[in-house]
């Protein structure tokens, strides 16, 4: 898994959606990239076998679609071992593993090692709270057969909280609670070993301005992703990884086979051994969600 992969939004949807199929397709909500079904939180205990039943019929059918990422988040290793023996399993590109611990991590690998489905793990139990924990849970992920399979790894911001007996303020972004130092410290425990990490959901649809705000944070922690709860959530959450022209241009002479090892552009100090990495994946970045110039910054920023 490359280090500067940047995933975006991700958008949750039950697995009981009666449009499952024609999102699966990308008959609506084409403009999605990444789609994780979800049988676990989203669908309550009375109506998984209706969700497991309706997730069948669309993986038999549903088209091939290479450039969309389709996931499903499972409830159990027992419903991952009932997915993986629905026909049409092998369309999917892996799995979101919830309440992921160093305990029951292998009881889901074990299961998937023969396959060629990614995992990502979901990072929302109290373990998370214990810095060992989370340090020896690493080194349960840094096994060569499965460092290979981890995309990356989510941050479940509201089950963390809810052990707090807490729920996420209306007003505030998620890094004005308890969580936000969370984050930080989950970033310095994985980011630095080359694991990416995602950020929580934002869970109110009607304060876009908190979500801008929240993403300006979750890039500044350097998180690849958003999970997005609503399709109306995807465009706000993806303009924010779009590129700033300015950027580019650095990026672009760091990268120059010609470039000093230390020069000055844009009023800073760019170096090209410390900053080359950021260099590569900003033009990646660029490459899969453009560039914003700065007339649309302004804009942006605005919302």
């Amino acid at each position: 898994m490359a280090d500067t992969t940047i995933l975006g939004a991700s958008l949750y949807v039950p697995a009981t959606h009666k449009a499952l199929l024609k999102i699966a397709d990308g008959e609506l909500l084409g403009e999605v990239r990444s789609i994780i079904f979800c049988t676990e939180d989203a669908v309550a205990e009375h109506e998984l076998h209706f969700a497991l039943h309706n997730l069948a019929a669309v993986l038999a059918q549903m088209l091939a679609r290479p450039a969309a990422q389709r996931f499903v988040r499972v409830r159990s290793p027992e419903v991952l071992h009932c997915v993986l023996a629905m026909p049409g399993a092998d369309k999917l590109s892996g799995f979101v593993l919830p309440k992921a611990t160093r305990h029951n991590f292998d009881a889901y690998f074990q299961q998937v090692q023969h396959t060629r489905h990614l995992l990502m793990p979901t990072l929302e139990t109290a373990e998370v709270f214990d810095d060992g924990e989370m340090k020896l849970f690493r080194l349960c992920l840094e096994r060569p057969a499965v460092r290979e399979r981890i995309l990356a790894l989510r941050i479940g911001g509201n089950d963390l909280l809810a052990l707090l007996g807490m729920r996420r303020p209306r007003h505030v972004t998620l890094y004005r609670t308890p969580i936000g130092a969370v984050i930080s410290r989950l970033v310095t425990t994985f980011r630095p070993y080359g694991f990416l990490l995602t950020a929580p959901v934002f869970e109110y649809l009607d304060n876009p301005a908190l979500l801008a705000e929240e993403m300006r944070e979750d890039l500044a922690h350097g998180l690849a992703g958003k999970t997005a709860i609503h399709p109306s959530q995807v465009a706000l959450i993806e303009q924010h990884y779009r590129v700033r022209d300015a950027d580019i241009e650095v990026a672009l002479k760091i990268m120059s086979e010609t470039c000093p090892a230390v020069f000055r552009m844009q009023d800073s100090m760019c170096e090209v051994a410390t900053h080359k990495a950021w260099a590569h994946g900003v033009v990646e970045q660029a490459r899969v969600f453009g560039v914003q110039h700065a007339a649309d910054e302004v804009h942006c920023n605005g919302l």
